[in-house]
């Protein structure tokens, strides 16, 4: 059970209660995640700019990331979250599983993004040369390589903070990933 309640909107500060409204206006709710970084009078901002700053990562593109490092993290809030965004980018629910493990055999770039996300999880930043490699064979930029590690950092940030919060999941809850068959 978590210690953390979500905070309401007449719990935040006056910045963040704008936060929440523009939030409302745009997606229709404020997320449990979003508002759970409303305890700080800053991090909620500073998290929303990080994650809609400019990047060489179109939306599809990002949430092979997002799903590929939310696995490897093993965070539930994340992968559900995730699983309905990556669906509203188009892609099926066997892509999403396959991305979630960190590949996918429908795209060859995709997949060269895919594998480097999830390793570059799983090694902390040491990511395998190999791994490197085919994402540049796979017609990968320098550029797409420093916003994927961007990115990386930006979705571990949420991944550390549901784990650690253990907010309700306010999405459609995520299978586990050895509970299917990719």
């Amino acid at each position: 059970m978590s210690t953390f309640n979500v905070p309401t909107r007449e719990e935040v500060s006056s910045n963040n209660q704008a936060i929440f409204d523009n939030l409302e206006k745009a997606v229709g709710f404020v997320p449990n995640l979003f508002a759970t970084y409303a305890y700080s009078e800053n991090a909620l901002s500073n998290y929303l700019n990080l994650s809609n700053s400019k990047t060489s990562l179109n939306a599809k593109q990002k949430e092979v990331v997002n799903l590929a490092v939310s696995q490897v993290n093993n965070c539930i809030y994340c992968l559900s979250a995730h699983t309905a965004i990556g669906k509203m980018n188009g892609f099926t629910d066997e892509q999403i599983l396959e991305l979630r493990a960190g590949y996918a055999s429908f795209d060859e770039k995709l997949d060269g993004l895919a594998k480097l996300a999830k390793n570059i999880t799983e090694n902390r930043g040491a990511t395998d040369r190999v791994v490197v490699d085919n994402f540049f064979a796979a017609g990968w930029t320098k550029e797409n390589l420093i916003d994927t590690i961007v990115l990386v950092g930006d979705k571990t940030i949420s991944n550390y903070l549901h784990k650690t919060t253990e907010v309700p999941v306010d999405f459609p809850v995520a299978q586990p990933l050895d509970e299917v068959t990719v």
